[in-house]
Order: C-alpha cells, then sequence, then structure tokens
C-alpha cells in the first residue's frame, strides 16, 4: 500500500515562451493534467481513501473527484459509488466507470446530488461520505500542491475555484513552509459564490447550479471547511467570463501545447480579464485538469 506521496506524480511545471510574450508576464503554469485520472482530484481522493477505515465510500460528483476516488478506491480495495448529473461530461462517466466504480445519475433539476447521496447513505450505513472539498482528508491531500508551490519563488500563485478544495490545499501548503507568494482565487463570473462570500466575510451560495461551461465549478457554494482558510489565506478572487475562460482553453493549446479542460483554465481566464494586475510579477497558474468531452473541447478550439 503506497503513501500519498509515493502514490501521486508531482505537478507539471511548463514555462511556455510563446505564452510569456503573448501576455507580456512571466508567467509558469502548474499543470496537473498528467496526474493521475487528469486532474489534482488524486491527491485528494487518494488520501482520503488512505486514511478512512471504511470499505466503500459515496460521493457526489460532476467528473473529476468522482474517477479520482473510483480510481483510488481500485487501487486499495475499496467500493466505491458515485452520483454524478446527467449533465456531466461523457468521457468522466465512462472513466468513473472505467474503474469499476457504480456511477448513479441523476437529473439535478429533478433531485439535487447531495439529496441523492443522503439517500444512498441511508441504504448505505457503512459508507463513507466524502465530500469532494469539505472534508480535511480532502485539503490535506491537496495541500501538496502548495508544499510544491512554496519549493519555488513564486510571488503571485492563481488557483482555479468551485468548492474551495484546491485552493484551501494550496493555502495550507503555502503556509506551512512560510511561502510568501499571494494566493488569488479565479472563479466563473456566472457561479461567482466564492468571490461574493470573499467580500461578505460570510459564505455566500448561489440559487441554482451555475450554467457556466466550468462544470468543475459548478457547485452551489464554497464548503464550510474552505471557507475557514479561505477567509484568511486568499486575498481575492477573481471573476471569469465564459468567454475569458474559452479564450484561455484555445490559447494554452495554441501557445503552451496543453490540453486544459475550461475549470483547469480558469487561471488564465483571470490574468486575461486583468494583465496588468500581474506585470512585474513571478505568476504561476494552476492548471486542476484536462478532462473534457472531444466535441465539447472541439467546439472551443472552433471558437
Amino acid at each position: 500500500m503506497k503513501t500519498l506521496l509515493e502514490a501521486i506524480r508531482p505537478t507539471t511545471f511548463i514555462e511556455s515562451q510563446k505564452l510569456r510574450d503573448f501576455l507580456g508576464l512571466e508567467l509558469t503554469i502548474a499543470a496537473e493534467t498528467f496526474q493521475h485520472t487528469g486532474s489534482f482530484k488524486f491527491r485528494a481522493a487518494y488520501n482520503l481513501a488512505l486514511n478512512v477505515e471504511n470499505a466503500e465510500i459515496l460521493t457526489a460528483s460532476s467528473g473529476n473527484f468522482g474517477q479520482a476516488l473510483a480510481y483510488a478506491c481500485f487501487l486499495l480495495k475499496k467500493k466505491c459509488v458515485v452520483v454524478m448529473p446527467e449533465t456531466s461530461a461523457k468521457v468522466k462517466i465512462e472513466a468513473v466507470k472505467s474503474y469499476g466504480a457504480t456511477v448513479d445519475l441523476v437529473n439535478t433539476k429533478i433531485v439535487g446530488r447531495s439529496a441523492r447521496v443522503a439517500q444512498l447513505a441511508a441504504e448505505m450505513p457503512s459508507a463513507y461520505v466524502a465530500s469532494p472539498y469539505d472534508d480535511l482528508l480532502v485539503i490535506d491531500g491537496n495541500s501538496t500542491i502548495g508544499d510544491e508551490l512554496a519549493a519555488r519563488d513564486f510571488e503571485v500563485v492563481i488557483s482555479p475555484i468551485g468548492g474551495g478544495g484546491l485552493i484551501s490545499g494550496i493555502s495550507k501548503g503555502l503556509c506551512r513552509n512560510n511561502s510568501q507568494a499571494i494566493l488569488v482565487g479565479a472563479e466563473p463570473l456566472l457561479g461567482n459564490d466564492a468571490a461574493r462570500s470573499l467580500k461578505a466575510g460570510k459564505i455566500v451560495a448561489n440559487e441554482s447550479e451555475p450554467p457556466t461551461i466550468a462544470d468543475g465549478a459548478r457547485t452551489l457554494s464554497l464548503g464550510v471547511q474552505n471557507w475557514e482558510i479561505i477567509k484568511e489565506g486568499v486575498s481575492e478572487i477573481i471573476e471569469v467570463t465564459d468567454e475569458k475562460i474559452a479564450e484561455a482553453v484555445r490559447i494554452y493549446f495554441g501557445l503552451a501545447n496543453l490540453k486544459a479542460e475550461p475549470t483547469g483554465a480558469l487561471a488564465l481566464g483571470a490574468i486575461l480579464e486583468n494583465k496588468k494586475r500581474f506585470e512585474g510579477k513571478k505568476v504561476c497558474a494552476i492548471v486542476s485538469g484536462g478532462n473534457v468531452d472531444a466535441e465539447v473541447y472541439r467546439q472551443i478550439l472552433a471558437g
């Protein structure tokens, strides 16, 4: 049985001169697209599956955490059930199934993911109910990215934000290594609950699942445990239009030879919203994952 650090792949740092020249910034990409299952979520999922005693784990996910948890459970010989919206990317649904997990598809207009998880939890009393973000084991798994970032001299780190699992983990890793880097969140404008929460000083929720192309950030609100870290460790959250998210996906493909899913392109989208904000600084943009349906990706690249 491998430890977390033995199981994960280190993040891939990319310095694209073409991209730097285009932006006029000293930008480094920290890509988790080459992580197991194609996103940072494997760090969290493996840490959780490794450290809970339960033989079966239940979760809800739009895709990335679901497939990461499915693979982690496969490696650790545990049962996994993932509740997914019917609108999830097909590539993510099939990936979850391919690792041996059970997929429970729901129409979120009829029953919410959390409500369906509650129903299944009643039927599976011995299962551990895992949040993709609001769980200390998830945050601790993601904090290993912060450890890697702290080993470099970045002045600004920009991270995508949905439920807050990634950015709170990065914050924890940076802080314990005494990093002086400023941590900035990048969030879809169509689902800007985190930005509104930071301004209000308390958790503010979206009224419904945001219709953004960044499917990994279609969350109703930040997690409670994530918020406690975010409100102290994140300096600001930049709201990114879907147009800038799509543009960032195209730029990564054209100038860095990198496939990023829309959620993974949020950090670059934040830069495109206000490049002057980052001039003269050593900036790191987190690309959280690269799992996107081929047809959706084709449409985005076609503009």
